[in-house]
C-alpha cells in the first residue's frame, strides 16, 4: 500500500468520499458540465425546429396534423429509448450510451437539414428522439453521482441549461433571419444542432471517466479507485479481497430490476417523479415549446418580432432554471413542485378566461410568469427527483422508466397543441390544459417523499425487507468512512 493512498472498501466509502467534498471542482466539474452539456444539446435539438416553425410550415406546406406529427415524433421515440438508454447504462455503465447518444443527435440533425421531403425529416427526428431519450436517463444520473449530498439540489441546473439552449437557438434564428435565407431558415437552426452536437461528442469522448458509485455498486472496485484516481487527483486504491465490505441488496436481475422501482418504499417515490415529470412535460411541450407560434398572436406574423417575443418569454426560464437550485434547498423538491404547479395552474386559468381581452403589457407578464414558475419548479424536479430517489444500479433504469413517461406527456403536449388549437381555439386550449397543474400540484402536496428533506442515501439505504426476493441483508448499521491509510 502506498503512503498517502485512500483505502476504498466499497459502495460505502466511495459515497463517503463524495459527500465529503465541500463542492464540485476539478476533473468533477468537468465531468458535471459535460453532462449538462449534453442536456444543452438534447434541449438545442428539441428547440431548433421550434423558433421555425412558421417558415417551415409555410416552406414545406404542412398541415396542423403533420405540424402535430413531426413535433411529437421525437418524444414519442423516447418513449422507447428512455428506459433502453437507462437499461445500457445499469448494465455496461454511463459513458458509452451518453457518446452513443451523442452520435445519433448528429445524424439526425444531419438528416432534417438535407431532407428533400417531409418523410425524410420523421426520420431524421427519429434519431434525435432516440438520442434525447437515451441522454436524458444516463446524464442526469451522472450528475446525482458526481454531487455531494449538501449538494442535492444543484442538479435543477439543468433546467437553466434547457432554457439556455432554447434561447441561443432563438437567437441564432435572429442571425439566420438577417442572412434573408426565408422560409429556408429552419434548416439553419438544425445545422447548428449538428454542429453543437459534434462539439459535445468530441468533448465528451475526450473527458469523460466512468462513473465510481455506479463501479463500486457493481462491486469492481480497481476500476472505481482507479476512476476516483483520474477524477480527484489523488491516489485511491482498492482494498484486499478479504477487507472488502459487500454491496448490501445488490440488484442482479438485469431489466428485471426496473420492477423493484414499483415496490416498497420506493413506490411513492416513483408516483411523485412521474407526477412532476409527466405533468411539467405535458405543460411544458404544449405551451412553452409553441411560444414563438403564441408570440406570433400577440406581436404580429412578423418573424423577427415574434421571435424577440419568445425570446423575451424564455429568458425568464433561464433566470428560473438556474434559481430552482435554491428554490430547491429552501423548499425541497417536492414542495417547489407543488407550489409550481400550482402557479402555472394559474396562469393557465388566467390565459384561458383573459387572453383575448388582455392589455398588450399584461398578455405579455402572464405566459413570462408562466415559464417563470415552471422552471423554478416542476420543470427541473421531476428528473432530480427520479435522479436523486433511487440507488446507482436502479437509477439510470428509474430515470429510464420515468422518463419514458415523461416522454409521454410531451408527445401528448406537442401532439394535442396544434390539433386542439385549430378545434377549440387558443383560449379554450389553455383552460383544457390548466387541469394538468392542478392534478399534479395536489399529487405532490399529499406525498410526502422528498430526497432533499433527508438523510437517506439511496446507495446505502437498508432496504432488503421492501423486496421479499432480494437476499437478506448484512446487519450493520454503521460503516466506516474512507480513511487515508499509512
Amino acid at each position: 500500500m502506498q503512503p498517502n493512498a485512500i483505502k476504498i472498501r466499497g459502495i460505502d466509502d466511495v459515497i463517503a468520499y463524495l459527500d465529503s467534498r465541500q463542492g464540485i471542482v476539478g476533473r468533477a466539474a468537468t465531468i458535471w458540465w459535460l453532462a449538462l452539456g449534453g442536456l444543452f444539446l438534447d434541449a438545442f435539438s428539441n428547440s431548433a425546429l421550434s423558433a421555425g416553425l412558421g417558415p417551415m410550415t409555410r416552406n414545406l406546406h404542412l398541415t396542423a396534423g403533420q405540424v402535430a406529427l413531426m413535433t411529437s415524433l421525437a418524444s414519442w421515440v423516447a418513449i422507447a429509448f428512455n428506459p433502453i438508454g437507462g437499461w445500457m447504462a445499469d448494465r455496461w455503465g454511463r459513458i458509452r450510451p451518453l457518446i452513443l447518444a451523442k452520435f445519433l443527435a448528429v445524424v439526425g440533425a444531419v438528416l432534417v437539414v438535407f431532407a428533400p421531403s417531409f418523410e425524410m425529416i420523421l426520420v431524421g427526428r427519429f434519431f434525435v428522439g432516440a438520442a434525447y431519450g437515451i441522454d436524458f436517463a444516463i446524464a442526469m444520473a451522472v450528475l446525482a453521482e458526481f454531487t455531494p449530498a449538501k449538494l442535492k439540489s444543484r442538479l435543477n441546473t439543468w433546467q437553466g441549461m434547457w432554457y439556455a439552449a432554447v434561447c441561443t437557438n432563438l437567437l441564432l434564428a435572429l442571425l439566420f433571419y438577417s442572412w434573408d435565407v426565408g422560409d429556408a431558415i429552419w434548416r439553419y437552426s438544425v445545422a447548428a444542432t449538428a454542429v453543437f452536437g459534434v462539439t459535445i461528442l468530441v468533448l465528451q469522448l475526450t473527458l469523460l471517466v466512468e462513473s465510481p458509485v455506479w463501479l463500486a455498486r457493481k462491486e469492481r472496485l480497481d476500476e472505481a479507485a482507479h476512476a476516483m484516481t483520474r477524477i480527484y487527483a489523488q491516489l485511491f486504491v482498492a482494498a484486499p479481497k478479504h477487507e472488502r465490505l459487500p454491496v448490501l441488496n445488490q440488484a442482479r436481475r438485469g431489466a428485471a430490476n426496473v420492477l423493484l422501482i414499483f415496490r416498497g418504499a420506493y413506490l411513492q417515490r416513483t408516483i411523485l417523479a412521474a407526477t412532476v415529470q409527466i405533468g411539467q412535460s405535458i405543460q411544458y411541450f404544449a405551451v412553452g415549446w409553441y411560444l414563438p407560434l403564441i408570440s406570433a398572436t400577440l406581436f404580429g406574423k412578423d418573424f423577427a418580432q415574434a421571435t424577440i417575443g419568445a425570446l423575451a418569454f424564455n429568458v425568464f426560464g433561464i433566470f428560473g432554471g438556474f434559481l430552482s437550485p435554491w428554490i430547491g434547498r429552501k423548499l425541497g423538491l417536492r414542495r417547489a413542485s407543488a407550489f409550481g404547479f400550482a402557479m402555472v395552474f394559474v396562469m393557465l386559468l388566467t390565459l384561458g378566461l383573459f387572453h383575448g381581452r388582455m392589455p398588450l403589457w399584461l398578455a405579455v407578464i402572464v405566459p413570462s410568469l408562466f415559464i417563470l414558475f415552471h422552471s423554478g419548479g416542476p420543470g427541473a424536479n421531476g428528473k432530480s427527483l427520479s435522479s436523486l430517489s433511487f440507488r446507482s444500479e436502479l437509477r439510470a433504469g428509474a430515470n429510464g422508466i420515468i422518463g419514458a413517461l415523461g416522454s409521454i406527456g410531451a408527445a401528448l403536449g406537442l401532439l394535442i397543441f396544434p390539433l386542439f388549437r385549430e378545434k377549440y381555439g387558443l383560449e379554450h386550449t389553455f383552460l383544457i390544459l390548466s387541469v394538468v397543474p392542478l392534478i399534479a400540484s395536489v399529487i405532490c402536496f399529499v406525498i410526502r417523499w422528498d430526497p432533499t428533506r433527508t438523510t437517506i442515501n439511496p446507495d446505502n439505504e437498508p432496504d432488503a425487507p421492501q423486496f421479499e426476493n432480494d437476499k437478506p441483508a448484512i446487519a450493520e448499521t454503521l460503516r466506516p468512512a474512507a480513511g487515508k491509510v499509512n
